[in-house]
């Protein structure tokens, strides 16, 4: 089950659809774009082991290189094409990139990489030069390199809380190039997504980010075709489902908050018929927009929690979390464990800090002491994430751990404030954080988006106040709230709080 197989059995089966121009690759194309471009990176003297970077649009050409480097023994790093060139080129240092594949759409970062990275060799799809990456891969032999070999993906954190740090992957349990990664085994058993061929699979996010791209990918192994839009759309989003009979999609919760908002004649326009499965993850989904999503497309949604560092993994069915509102679920690999300061589990019901006891182990690219830090004296690892278990053995997240305000010395989770937020009809984003106070340490800070930004002002802030004031104690009530055109969250939900912080910490120093 690989794309090797599958150009072999069924050649002009369509692999992956771009959503809005309707361009298409077959299996057969994309396999031997595939042998191109290892035939390129072995011309180049890259070798098992070797890393690229991708920085790179969602468009088609993203595949062939994913697999190429799969084949070829090389790690592929995606790198998120919000981070500036300086984020970027730290990356490329990091990993010891050799090579970065971009396109001519991200110009003037480009020619800002050269002079922060001077020895990464860029390939530049659509420049018609001679660093132009189609024309190169386009003019070395579809043949198979001779040793071919695996390749892992070595994913970034987003960099929400810090500089952000390589992933290194565990060795796969099986070495072979088409063996089939643990991946497609919950796919297809926990999450029924069909391994004959037949999924139709929209991506509406980023391929930089670890679901689109491994999820995507793994319908590839499964035979299936993605649909790949080019940037989310929440319209765009229900007719691509429509047009393409779509039957597995995946989300994140800042995309059911943008269809939700959208008005009742357009989400009723769609034929949804062929939707079975809605997955979501990345972010807390606030309550109510899950219990809202459920109510329009069934008992369809499935939510996990997990990381990139992949130490564990919960699953929550929609039944189950109607039963259960608020939870992301119960283990289905790794044996949950939600500790206190010193490592140890706390009793049912207390909030903790949530890890994993797994025979999968990580570990964070020249970073032995994040390594340690997220690995507690029995060897359990966190992601960093706060929450507490019931008695059913359901998980429920609380906030993380780098985003907890302390105010007058009393833990306050920013995450409660936005799920509330989120929910008026006058919000479109928000972003709770603590700012610094002489008095109380920190302060609860409320930065909103306004669905129309006219309407940011006094008013708008007082009657946010209200409508938080009536499920909220005074105590975590937002001192503060100012009002952005656009917050600074990644299009895979991620939001950069960082940024955020270092802003009014930098307003408060001056």
């Amino acid at each position: 089950m690989h794309p090797i197989q599958h150009a072999i059995d069924k050649p002009d089966h369509p692999a992956a659809i771009m959503a809005g121009s309707g361009n298409s690759m077959t299996f057969g194309e994309l396999d031997e774009l595939a042998n191109r471009f290892t035939q390129l990176l072995r011309s180049k003297g890259l070798r098992h082991g070797d890393v690229i970077a991708i920085y790179l649009e969602n468009r088609l050409e993203y595949f062939p290189i994913f697999w190429g480097a799969q084949r070829s023994g090389i790690t592929l790093v995606p790198v998120s094409t919000h981070l500036t060139a300086a984020e970027t080129a730290y990356i490329l240092s990091d990993s010891g990139a050799k090579i970065v594949i971009t396109s001519t759409r991200f110009g003037s970062m480009t020619e800002e990489l050269r002079k922060e990275s001077p020895d990464t060799e860029l390939l530049i799809f659509d420049s018609g030069d001679v660093e132009d990456a189609a024309a190169a891969i386009a003019s070395y032999p579809a043949d198979p390199i001779a040793d071919q070999s695996i390749g892992p993906v070595m994913l970034y954190s987003s960099g929400t809380t810090g500089r952000p740090k390589g992933i290194k992957p565990a060795p796969p349990a099986d070495p072979a190039v088409m063996a089939m990664p643990p991946l497609a085994m919950v796919m297809t058993h926990m999450m029924g997504v069909p391994a004959d061929g037949s999924c139709i699979y929209l991506a509406p996010g980023p391929l930089y980010h670890a679901a689109p791209l491994i999820w995507a990918t793994t319908v590839h192994r499964f035979g299936g075709t993605v649909v790949v839009m080019e940037k989310f759309d929440p319209e765009g989003a229900l007719a691509a489902i429509e047009k393409h009979k779509v039957d597995t999609t995946q989300w994140v919760p800042t995309h059911f908050v943008r269809m939700l908002k959208l008005p009742q004649e357009v989400r009723t326009r769609y034929d949804l018929r062929h939707h079975k499965r809605a997955i979501h993850a990345a972010a807390p989904c606030p309550p109510d927009v899950k219990r809202a999503m459920i109510e329009w497309w069934g008992p369809i949604i499935l939510e996990y929690y997990a990381g990139s560092e992949g130490n564990g993994m919960t699953m929550v069915s929609s039944e189950d979390w109607l039963a259960h509102p608020g939870t992301v679920g119960r283990p289905i690999f790794g044996e949950l464990h939600v500790c206190d300061e010193e490592g140890n589990d706390v009793p049912t019901g207390e909030i903790g800090l949530i890890h994993f006891a797994s025979e999968q182990k990580f570990a964070y690219h020249n970073d032995p002491e994040k390594t340690q830090e997220a690995t507690n004296k029995h060897g359990w690892t966190t992601l960093g994430d706060i929450g507490k278990v019931d008695e059913e053995g359901f998980l429920y997240l609380t906030d993380r751990k780098s985003h907890m305000i302390i105010s007058g010395g009393v833990n306050i989770y920013p995450q409660e404030i936005e799920n509330l937020l989120i929910t008026h009809d006058k919000v479109q984003d928000a972003a709770v954080i603590g700012a610094p106070d002489p008095d109380m340490g920190e302060r609860v800070v409320a930065v909103v988006q306004p669905a129309e930004m006219d309407s940011a002002g006094e008013a708008l802030a007082e009657e946010l106040l209200e409508f938080l004031g009536g499920s909220l104690a005074r105590l975590k009530l937002p001192r503060q709230i100012d009002f952005r055109a656009e917050l600074p969250r990644e299009a895979n939900g991620k939001l950069y709080k960082r940024k955020l912080r270092d802003e009014y910490e930098a307003a408060a120093a001056s």
